[in-house]
């Protein structure tokens, strides 16, 4: 590692860089009438995970079980319960524990916006956003203005110290007056990430990426066609009990829409992606004797369509449509030396939801405005029945099987969403903001079908196995948000405290099925080793709240000041005394900022407190606080190259994120268990090239 001394004469370095000012690190809030929305454009972003963008926003952060499965977390809630789409579209991931949430199938470099809804979201936004929603943008490239192709397009390449990183990407975009073309292609590759007492082992990954996209437009109508292709390799994820060996899939869309400006707009999206996802726990980290070897092939084959009508009047405008969404998923465990050995974790688990909803925004006077949606959602389940090698051999194994193969495996849930928000405009500086809402999440598929104790838990990486229940109901939030917004042209700010009392929460209780208990102990003596007793998802009661803002001041033409501040709890409000399980701490950001007509530079601290609010039935560590400093510049050498650098934890200060996970693999620097370290200093830069 580098002295903390060399670190901080590469930061005084850093400061003196010129950088171009309209590419600055940007987080703009957009308020308007139908909703209040975080853009985050232009960033300057290093990591191989997307994710971390959204520790740009007030309210939002990010559950990390390796370097690109950063899993998203908005006010307490985290993992399905968020809705992301990428250019319109959703996916199921195919890892049963989310080692490729949907943000990882977006690409970095590609970005045009990262849009995180804030609060309530709309209902015309997504099927299930009781925990909020991330729209992601990407280049599509533009129109020309003639019958002449015009052609453009953009080379970005990135290096960092900290794991001798790098990522390549290139883009070109042509254009004439009704078609418009994008080629786009992406590699990246990584080792094991330092921290400042050894390697974080596995945390090494390699990705590539390939698009295609077409766009048609003549008149009023526009259609675009894109095909992605992502092909990951061998990528650590040490919080989880396997790594990741290959995810493989293609990703297609198809969207339609004809707009009148101000009069009517119709957009018509379909969508599939077909995803293949290997996974082991003996090529990247010290595998365990032969007979535990253990590799898992998993699938998820999705498609889904909307279809959205908006009418705009006089004092606002009517949205109305429907929408699909299904995804069928399969997981099979085995054992390369042992050819007999075999688990059916899920096979053929199926969640498909059809939805119809009304939205109207409202202009009522000058002063005046609201939102309000209506959305009804049917939510069909099923699966096939299951099998497994310790169902022909052990008793216990054998009655879970049975059982659950002789269950009820159809399930259905009609849930109501409800939506209401209005603004206040109190002054030219000033408006105030009241959201409610009822929003509604039925079960994943792990949470229903997970019959044999195991941790494919969609990444909650807390050590322990699951089972599931299968008749769970859904989860039904009742939600209150206020705040406001204010600015006077040197100083904004936007404040909201929120509350959500939400019913049927799903997560792990104490198992009370003595079958997998007996499973569990006996895998004990059979394999030496000491697993606790299992947990079964179960519906709980539950609240959180909180308040979140972000603010900033401009001090000068040159200068000025932003930040954040967050803070959430999470809570069981039944019988039981206990938080919610990785809540991320209680935390602030602070730049500052320099602004020149040619350069910039950001010097950037960053505050977590301590988390003892855990949970006790996770077996939940506390974390401790931490501050970190961190710098970056950007240059405009000419018109279409700029360079730009910068390190992350400048002192080189050893912490742990509350929200990384435990290291579950053998390393020499890291005890099994412990809270994994986060990165130590990390030197970066980039050059882009645009044409």
């Amino acid at each position: 590692m580098l002295t903390k001394p060399y670190h901080m004469a590469i930061a005084t370095v850093l400061c003196a860089l010129p950088v171009q000012a309209d590419h600055l690190e940007e987080l703009v809030v957009t308020a308007s009438q139908n909703t209040l929305t975080i853009d985050v454009a232009d960033e300057l972003l290093i990591s191989s995970d997307l994710a971390q963008l959204l520790k740009k926003a007030p309210g939002a952060n990010v559950n990390t079980n390796g370097p690109l499965t950063g899993i998203p977390q908005y006010r307490g809630m985290f993992g399905s319960r968020i809705a992301v789409s990428l250019d319109g579209t959703h996916l199921a991931p195919s890892g049963p524990n989310w080692m490729d949430p949907p943000m990882s199938y977006a690409v970095g470099g590609q970005l045009e916006s990262l849009k995180i809804y804030r609060g309530i979201v709309p209902v015309s936004v997504a099927q299930e956003s009781i925990g909020g929603a991330i729209d992601v943008k990407s280049i599509q490239g533009e129109f020309g203005a003639g019958e002449d192709f015009e052609l453009g397009g953009r080379l970005i390449g990135n290096a960092q110290s900290v794991n001798d990183a790098y990522h390549l990407e290139s883009a070109v975009y042509a254009g004439n007056k009704h078609n418009r073309v994008r080629v786009a292609a992406m590699t990246e590759n990584g080792d094991d990430a330092e921290f400042p007492d050894g390697k974080i082992r596995p945390t090494e990954y390699e990705r590539q990426r390939y698009d295609l996209g077409y766009g048609f437009r003549t008149g009023n109508h526009t259609v675009q066609l894109d095909y992605g292709y992502n092909d990951t390799g061998d990528s650590g994820t040490p919080a989880l009990p396997m790594d990741i060996e290959t995810i493989k899939g293609d990703l297609y869309s198809l969207h339609y829409n004809f707009d009148r400006n101000e009069v009517v707009n119709i957009m018509v999206s379909l969508f599939s992606s077909n995803l293949d996802h290997t996974m082991t726990n003996y090529l990247l980290r010290e595998a365990p004797t032969a007979s535990q070897w253990r590799r898992n092939s998993a699938s998820s084959d999705n498609m889904g369509f909307k279809l959205m009508t908006t009418v705009f009047d006089n004092t606002g405008s009517s949205t109305f449509g429907f929408d699909g969404f299904s995804a069928k998923h399969n997981s099979d465990i085995d054992n390369p030396n042992s050819p007999m050995f075999f688990v059916e974790n899920f096979n053929n688990a199926k969640r498909e939801v059809l939805g119809v909803f009304f939205e109207r925004t409202e202009n009522f006077t000058s002063h005046w405005s609201g939102e309000f949606g209506l959305r009804f959602n049917r939510v069909e389940m099923d699966a096939d029945k299951v099998n497994a090698t310790p169902a022909m051999m052990m008793p216990a194994a054998a009655t879970l099987r049975d059982t659950f193969n002789n269950s009820k495996l159809r399930q259905v849930d009609n849930n109501l969403d409800l939506a209401a928000k209005a603004w206040f405009r109190a002054t030219d500086n000033t408006s105030w903001y009241l959201g409610v809402a009822q929003k509604n999440r039925s079960p994943s598929y792990q949470e229903r079908y997970l019959w044999l104790p195991l941790q494919a838990t969609a990444g909650l990486a807390d050590g322990y196995t699951y089972t599931g229940t299968i008749a769970l109901n859904p989860e039904v939030s009742s939600q209150i948000e206020s705040g406001l917004n204010y600015s006077n042209g040197s100083l904004t700010l936007s404040p909201r405290i929120f509350y959500s009392k939400v019913k049927d929460y799903i997560q792990g209780t104490v198992s009370e099925d003595t079958a997998a208990i007996a499973f569990v102990r006996m895998m004990n003596a059979q394999n030496g080793t000491n697993n606790p007793d299992p947990l079964q998802f179960n519906n709980v009661d539950a609240q959180l709240y909180g308040f979140d803002m972000d603010w900033a001041w401009y001090l000068s033409e040159q200068w000025s000041l932003s930040g954040l501040v967050n803070y959430v709890r999470g809570e069981r409000d039944d019988s039981s005394d206990d938080n919610l399980y990785r809540i991320a701490a209680p935390n602030a950001t602070v730049s500052l900022t320099y602004t020149a007509p040619a350069w910039t530079a950001t010097i950037e601290t960053v505050g977590y407190a301590k988390q003892d609010d855990v949970s006790v039935v996770n077996n939940e560590q506390e974390s401790s606080s931490y501050g970190l400093i961190n710098l970056n510049a950007t240059w405009y050498a000419t018109k279409n190259l700029q360079l730009a650098a910068g390190v992350d934890n400048v002192l080189d200060k050893r912490y742990e994120d509350h929200l990384g996970g435990y290291n579950r693999a053998i390393n020499p620097d890291i005890a099994l268990g412990a809270r994994l370290p986060s990165y130590g200093a990390n030197i970066f830069a980039r050059v882009m090239y645009t044409f």
